[in-house]
């Protein structure tokens, strides 16, 4: 080519026409390099911007080592990925040129590159420090003009509990109301992908004027406790009948006067309910349920509605019993069924319910053999009703053809009784949001229903009410002309003829949707006393600061590093704490995600339609990492515990013994176990396959990146995916060895798949499985019934092999070898784990120039072997946080 006095990429035009027209990804892509030059070319993206522009050289040393590695594939012959080295600027003003080298450098010092003929430990040291000092001052003087992160405005999980905290409302449902946040770092919270559209500000308006409506009509209700009897709600009394929808014997109410049934009532031969006329027979009276309360059935208290947000404190009456045949019956039938004790507790889950099909999970409760009463304080919106659930009872879907739980004996069921409701409860502070709008003003409603209040002297009170709220919703003393700014729009509206309590709405209204309240104001440098109580409240509590943090920063005393770690402390001990643990999950694990998918329906029968597995496995990891949190337990733990979250549900579906009980409690793992830690979590196995298959690609990536740190490159374009062999006759392994055949594939997955392989003995929900399942009509299916009520259609098909070579060449024979492969660096666990908290406190990643601040927390840590509490403690103490 060069005798052909060819450029740089001659002999390849459409390279040439790709490069100039901007399209420097796509030739990584189209040209199918192994993984190192596929990120090489990626770092080279954009590099042709440089052509005609003075190169910024190398430092002499690290030239040095350039030319003798690295030349042989990135020169301006070879371009391999389509890097030349030679005409990389190292231009470190640039931050695209920057963001290069640190590619550059992470890819050398993990041995990635360069790939062939490694060189010795002190020509790679000697490299690596002839770059890092550069780029160390370089990002250290960036950040000291600008600081580390953007402007950030608050993401939606944060304006519902700001709102909450507010208005003293913990009840407030807003999220919803808001759109989707961007991503970015794995993590809602980065200012450069949180901005603010026309569509965004209306929905803020209306999520404001909705919250403060919402709190000023339950301000109005008063608390009562009212019993709400089964046999007065009409969604169990149309069920006690048959019904061209209600065919099915299972899917009827059974009548019951405590354990025994009651066929006249069934045949409407007797009243439904003795109702007042004799209190003790009413206070037996029941439904029985043999089917959990799906599509099919809907049955709940339909007699209540929450009249309005609150706190409620719920008590169920209700027992399991069992339904059996009545005398001279083969099988059970409602209207002759015969009733006795229940063999064992079962567990019900309770939910808010919303017509048609809205459900919030509010708690659960085991039923008892014996008669028993169980409460649950929860939070209710107005106009939420209560739906009970036998959560371990089958769901009979169009088609069944039985009860997995039945025998001919009979089967299990759940009785209740009666539901008794407190509230709403009266908040700690009562009238508190009412004063903060209004102040001591008369609150009360119109005859058309709408909102009154009495001003003395209008103007004079809405500047004293509007400074007041300022104040509290901006998490700082607002400036006078930020006042006037919102009182200009509260006196427009006065002289327009509207009332003082719509005019007040619409004015703060207006600051809920302003910088002052959306945003967290951080400028570059040491933060401020009331932006560090901000940041560290939205960090633990994923809520604004309060009264106690504000003073703190008000008296310019919180920066002061022993008071600031004592908040630390006492903001962890709080149970608002869990909102951090549950934002923190929701994004760092993709634990959001994990209704998105559902276990097939023919593959997987035996737990299709499980809420209570699917909910126990969420639960399972939310309380898992808040143990680790609690008790300051080691980051290696979240590869390998010698424990697990566990409640009956769970611990027959990962095969530990003797756990009884709905609640969900630490539980020691039997010797041998493959369970422990974040790996082997059914929630995590559920979001990582598609619930049909699995695939070894997606959980090796998510393991590589969330659990160990590393970057994984994006799959080559043109290449197409796996299409799972269903019928069972090959395994995923099979296919993998097939795709990995070309050249463009075969490094990546080198790297990725032996991960993915070790948890392949663990299907799509996370159950342990020595076979793969397939549907094949020539093959005999596995006898069974499924909780859906239909056969089993599946067979068992080829063995699981989970054994592997890491790609340092480290063999494993099944997950508990991988995992212990995997803790051999717990720092690297550790400094993960610390990164995505660093990108959750502060909203910003961390830069190159943070790398030493982030080993020194490490190192502080240390003495704890990385304990997760200490991490964070530290976290709150370092520079990273304590600084934008």
């Amino acid at each position: 080519r060069r005798a052909a006095g060819g450029g740089r990429l001659s002999g390849r035009p459409w390279m040439d026409r790709w490069r100039d027209e901007g399209f420097g990804m796509r030739v990584a892509v189209r040209t199918g390099y192994c993984v190192c030059s596929i990120i090489a070319l990626c770092l080279a993206a954009g590099a042709a911007e440089q052509d005609g522009a003075p190169l910024v050289p190398l430092p002499r040393a690290a030239q040095a080592f350039v030319e003798t590695h690295c030349y042989d594939c990135h020169d301006d012959l070879s371009e391999e990925g389509g890097l030349d080295l030679a005409k990389t600027s190292f231009d470190l003003q640039d931050e695209t040129a920057f963001a290069r080298w640190v590619h550059i450098y992470d890819r050398v010092r993990e041995g990635e590159m360069p790939p062939k003929r490694k060189p010795d430990g002190k020509a790679v040291e000697a490299f690596l420090g002839a770059l890092a000092k550069p780029m160390m001052a370089a990002d250290g003087a960036r950040s000291a003009a600008r600081g580390r992160a953007v402007l950030r405005r608050l993401n939606r999980y944060e304006y519902e509990n700001t709102l909450r905290d507010l208005f003293y409302a913990p009840w407030l449902q807003l999220k919803d109301m808001l759109p989707e946040d961007g991503v970015a770092h794995r993590f809602n919270k980065v200012g450069s992908s949180l901005d603010v559209s026309h569509v965004q500000m209306a929905r803020y308006i209306d999520a404001a004027e909705s919250a403060m409506r919402q709190v000023l009509a339950a301000d109005q209700v008063a608390s009562t406790t009212v019993r709400y009897y089964v046999r007065e709600q009409a969604t169990f009394i149309k069920r006690m009948t048959y019904s061209p929808f209600n065919r099915s014997p299972e899917r009827t109410t059974t009548p019951l006067l405590g354990h025994e049934a009651q066929p006249d009532v069934f045949e409407e031969k007797a009243p439904v309910t003795v109702g007042d006329t004799d209190p003790a027979l009413r206070e037996q009276e029941a439904f029985g349920v043999v089917n959990g309360n799906y599509v099919g059935n809907r049955y709940h208290f339909d007699r209540f509605e929450a009249p309005a947000g609150g706190r409620y404190r719920l008590r169920f009456k209700a027992y399991s019993y069992w339904a059996g045949p009545g005398e001279g019956d083969k099988w059970w039938k409602p209207d002759r069924a015969s009733a006795s004790k229940g063999r064992r507790p079962e567990p019900v889950t309770v939910y808010s319910f919303t017509p048609p099909s809205v459900m919030r999970r509010l708690g659960s409760f085991d039923a008892a053999p014996e008669p028993g009463v169980h409460t649950l304080e929860v939070h209710l919106s107005a106009g939420e009703s209560i739906r009970p659930d036998a959560a371990r009872l089958f769901r009979s879907r169009p088609g069944w053809r039985g009860n997995p739980l039945a025998t001919k004996q009979g089967m299990p069921g759940v009785a209740y009784s009666w539901m008794e409701v407190e509230g709403p409860i009266p908040p700690e502070a009562p009238a508190a949001a009412r004063q903060l709008l209004f102040g001591e003003l008369p609150v009360g409603v119109d005859g058309a229903g709408r909102l009154e209040v009495t001003a003395k002297d209008a103007r004079e009170d809405a500047g004293r009410l509007l400074g007041n709220f300022m104040e509290r919703a901006y998490r700082r003393a607002p400036e006078d002309g930020e006042v006037k700014r919102f009182l200009a729009v509260i006196h427009g509206l006065l002289d327009g003829g509207a009332g003082f309590a719509d005019a007040m709405l619409a004015g703060y209204s207006a600051v809920l949707c302003s910088p002052g309240f959306l945003y967290l104001e951080e400028g570059p440098g040491k933060l401020p006393d009331d932006a560090l109580a901000s940041r560290l409240s939205y960090f633990l509590w994923n809520a604004p600061p309060d009264g106690e943090l504000r003073a703190l920063a008000r008296a310019g005393r919180l920066h002061r590093r022993k008071v600031l770690d004592q908040q630390a402390q006492r903001l962890l001990e709080d149970p608002k704490c869990g909102q951090f643990v549950d934002a923190f999950l929701d994004y760092w694990l993709d634990l959001r995600k994990i209704g998105l998918n559902s276990p097939d329906s023919i593959l997987y029968p035996d737990y299709y339609l499980d809420d209570l597995l699917f909910e126990s496995a969420e639960l399972e990891t939310r309380l898992f990492f808040t143990e680790l949190l609690r008790g300051d337990l080691p980051a290696r733990n979240l590869v390998s515990s010698n424990f697990a979250m566990l409640n009956e549900r769970l611990a027959l579906h990962y095969g530990v013994p003797d756990v009884e009980g709905v609640a969900l409690r630490r539980v020691a793992l039997p010797p041998g176990s493959p369970r422990g830690g974040l790996l082997t979590q059914a929630s995590v196995l559920r979001i990582t396959a598609n619930g049909t298959t699995t695939s070894p690609v997606l959980r090796g990536v998510w393991v590589l990146e969330r659990i160990l740190g590393q970057a994984s490159p994006p799959p080559p374009a043109g290449v197409p995916a796996i299409d799972p062999d269903t019928r069972g006759a090959t395994t995923i392994r099979e296919q993998l060895e097939l795709h990995r055949t070309g050249p463009e594939c075969a490094k990546c997955h080198a790297k990725i798949d032996p991960v993915g392989l070790a948890l392949e003995n663990f299907d799509v929900l996370g159950a342990w499985r020595d076979q793969y399942r397939g549907v094949d009509e020539a093959v005999e299916p596995v006898k069974g019934i499924g909780k859906n009520g239909h056969h089993f259609e599946f067979h068992l098909a080829q063995p699981v092999d989970s054994s592997g070579q890491l790609p340092d060449g480290r063999p494993f024979e099944d997950v508990t070898e991988m995992k212990r492969l995997l803790l051999a660096d717990e720092r690297q666990l550790a400094r993960n784990l610390a990164r995505q908290l660093v990108v959750f406190a502060t909203g910003a990643p961390v830069r190159f120039g943070d790398r030493p601040a982030l080993e020194k927390i490490l190192d502080n840590a240390s003495a704890t072997d990385y304990g997760v509490r200490t991490l964070i403690r530290e976290i709150v103490q370092s520079n990273l946080f304590r600084s934008k």
